[in-house]
């Protein structure tokens, strides 16, 4: 079975900031019924290996596991699937890399644009029109996750990566 963890800040505050679109996008996963196990980590971005560390114990489970994020090097509604690369600079997902001891692992990146200064874009709520392009994203991630679990993930990859 996969694990499918969305990366994200705890606290109402950040409830629907750019930052924590990794986390919404898993939010939205659970009222789908995915085939999956999905882990709402509640540790700041900065330590979300502490959390993944606890479901994912071995190399061997991490080929079963889905990191979800944002991604400022992404237009918001352009979402793309990857596979054992680093961690772009993203901290959430170095701290992931670090706990799990592996890079090998699945990654859904979603697009949040990328503005200066990029802390207070990061940590901004999404405009109108942004929001509708994510709920839009978040189908597509619902979709390429189903594929990754019924196909593989190869198939999902030459689906969704266009």
């Amino acid at each position: 079975m996969y694990t499918i963890v969305g990366l994200g800040n705890p606290g109402d505050e950040y409830a629907e900031t750019r930052h924590n679109t990794g986390k919404m996008a898993v939010e939205a996963l659970g009222k789908h019924g995915v085939g999956a196990k999905l882990i709402l980590q509640d540790t700041f971005m900065n330590k979300s290996g502490f959390a993944v560390a606890k479901v994912v114990k071995s190399k061997k489970a991490a080929e079963k596991l889905i990191v979800i994020y944002d991604d400022l090097d992404l237009p918001v509604g352009v979402m793309r699937i990857s596979w054992n690369r680093g961690s772009g600079g993203h901290k959430g997902l170095e701290s992931v890399i670090r706990a799990v001891k592996t890079k090998e692992f699945i990654r859904i990146r979603i697009g949040i644009g990328k503005k200066e200064p990029v802390e207070k874009h990061i940590l901004g709520k999404f405009t109108p029109k942004e929001k509708g392009e994510i709920k839009k994203v978040f189908k597509k991630v619902t979709e390429a996750v189903e594929a990754i679990i019924e196909h593989g993930l190869p198939r999902a990859m030459s689906e969704f990566n266009k």
